[in-house]
């Protein structure tokens, strides 16, 4: 496919990758833009979170229903927000699993325990950005939303999700089918949606109408108020991150949907 030299319509400078997997082969069939320079990726680290604690459950070091957070609630009550926890401290809460609530302080709470007598960077650095040799990515605050790295990087770790490298293909399937799927809760930025499908770190895209276009409903992925996202189907091999110098803002709400469709549409038609 080549390079896309311009996104059209994308205020500010967007960089962004498309990959498609063949075999256990992971192609990049499009790109676009500055891939070296370090963004901040926002909540697009949930993902890095997701596939450390996969990895860790994977192993046998953690379990999914390990008890953590509010009394009932367990690991992946936290990472599927669905633990009652508002989006941070002190913020209202709900019984466990009756609403998806939308919760950076409920993924902090899962990265200290998981990372035990380490701290989140090293944590991070240990299970997912040594291993897919993410160099130029750092932690600068929390691990729920501050990942900060090159557009390449955020290529790597969607690699990491579709290929069979990082995880086996039980433990992966675990990780990104929904949890609790009856569940109403909010896609900030794209108002309230019931359900609300997410899965154990990543969102679902289910029946949304949303920035994942029309993609399949077995999608996941995650956007970020940075303006950076990452979009997976694993089912189909296909892969779009994206990283942005201009925040999250109305435009992303009129462009991504469309956007995201177009790109898998010319990525599968190779």
């Amino acid at each position: 496919m080549g390079k896309t030299s311009v996104v059209e319509g994308w205020p500010g400078l967007p960089s962004f990758v498309v990959l498609l997997r063949s075999g256990n082969d992971v192609t990049r069939v499009n790109e676009a833009g500055d891939l070296d320079t370090v963004r901040p990726w926002a909540s697009v680290s949930k993902m890095a979170v997701a596939l450390a604690a996969a990895k860790m459950v994977d192993r046998g070091d953690a379990n999914y229903g390990d008890p953590m957070g509010p009394l009932g609630a367990s690991l992946a009550h936290l990472l599927s927000h669905s633990a009652g926890l508002g989006f941070e401290v002190g913020d209202p809460v709900s019984p466990v699993g009756v609403k998806r609530l939308y919760s950076n302080y409920g993924i902090d709470i899962a990265v200290q325990a998981l990372a035990g007598d380490h701290s989140a960077e090293a944590w991070l650095n240990r299970e997912v950005l040594g291993p897919l040799s993410m160099s130029s990515t750092h932690l600068v605050g929390r691990a729920s939303a501050g990942l900060q790295g090159s557009t390449n990087d955020l290529a790597a770790l969607a690699r990491g999700w579709l290929t069979g490298d990082q995880l086996s293909a039980a433990t992966r399937d675990v990780a990104t089918s929904v949890f609790l799927p009856d569940l109403a809760g909010i896609v900030p930025g794209f108002g309230r949606f019931s359900p609300c499908p997410w899965s154990l770190g990543p969102e679902v895209r289910g029946d949304k109408q949303h920035w994942m276009g029309d993609w399949p409903s077995d999608s996941v992925g995650h956007f970020g108020q940075s303006g950076a996202l990452m979009l997976l189907n694993i089912r189909e091999g296909i892969g779009l991150v994206a990283t942005s110098t201009e925040s999250f803002g109305s435009w992303a709400v009129q462009i991504w949907p469309t956007w995201t469709s177009s790109l898998r549409s010319r990525a599968l038609s190779l």
